[in-house]
């Protein structure tokens, strides 16, 4: 969760706007693979920084969807908002992002084994030092619902130093809902002494 805020007399409100605005991304930029939002309060502004794999898809030709995003985020929160888009790197070894276009792609039928096999590789290729997937649910339409495991690599999760990296995300299918969740060790936190 990644919010953070000056202010400690008017918490419930202030969650309350970041539910809201945090939906309203993930309702209308579904597309542009958002890996994390970032919520700043100074004062009465509110700084959003979105993080995507796709920042011209949210910014569009000179800058037009950014600023309907902006009054959109204002009319939502109620309140000034400043947009900003950063682009993520390496979306491989992103976790939100690889949850998120795994399910995507379940939705649109796609073998849910040959998914987590080409994540996985394609994280490991991208310098990750682990990646573990799970998908769970009626996979393939099955009649009783069952949870499939991918690793590859090392993911530690009892190592606190560890960089491990968390993704969730949901495919609506046919059958019903199917979870996949994504963990990606990018290696070790450098803790100075």
């Amino acid at each position: 969760w990644f919010s953070r805020s000056a202010q400690k007399n008017s918490y419930a409100q202030q969650l309350d706007q970041d539910l809201k605005i945090r939906k309203y991304l993930s309702e209308n930029l579904e597309s542009a693979e958002i890996g994390r939002v970032q919520i700043e309060r100074t004062g009465d502004a509110v700084k959003v920084t979105v993080h995507s794999a796709r920042p011209g898809m949210i910014i569009g030709k000179k800058g037009q969807e950014i600023d309907t995003l902006r009054k959109s985020l204002s009319k939502v929160s109620g309140c000034s908002v400043d947009v900003s888009v950063e682009e993520i790197s390496k979306p491989e070894i992103d976790a939100n992002v690889v949850a998120k276009s795994i399910a995507q792609q379940l939705e649109k039928r796609a073998n849910f084994k040959k998914l987590m096999k080409k994540a996985a590789v394609s994280a490991i290729r991208a310098n990750a030092k682990g990646i573990k997937i799970c998908c769970k649910g009626r996979l393939n339409g099955a009649e009783i619902a069952r949870a499939e495991w991918t690793r590859m690599g090392s993911v530690p999760l009892h190592t606190l130093r560890a960089d491990v990296d968390y993704g969730y995300a949901r495919a609506k299918t046919t059958y019903g809902i199917i979870g996949v969740k994504v963990w990606i060790c990018r290696g070790e936190y450098q803790i100075n002494s």
